[in-house]
């Protein structure tokens, strides 16, 4: 999609084309999380960091079981009986 211009207001908002929003999965509103970096403002749908995080994660623990949420909890029930 192609840049358009766009204004922000003097309270700070900022309304987003509709072709974006679509794009998206906006169209009804939502949260995003804004970020700042290098100057330059980036918007993101929260499911869209969730998603990147989930897969940074699979990334990361790819063929480490012990990486997995069961074997930290076993972990801290093994530690919790020994003391």
């Amino acid at each position: 999609m192609s840049p358009v211009r766009a204004r922000v207001s003097a309270s700070g908002r900022l309304s987003l084309p509709a072709p974006f929003r679509k794009a998206v999965g906006l169209e009804n509103g939502g949260d995003v999380v804004v970020e700042l970096n290098d100057g330059e403002i980036r918007i993101r749908t929260v499911d869209e960091v969730v998603n990147r995080a989930q897969a940074l994660s699979r990334q990361f623990m790819a063929g480490k079981p012990e990486g997995s949420v069961d074997a930290f909890l076993e972990e801290r029930r093994r530690e919790s009986d020994q003391e």
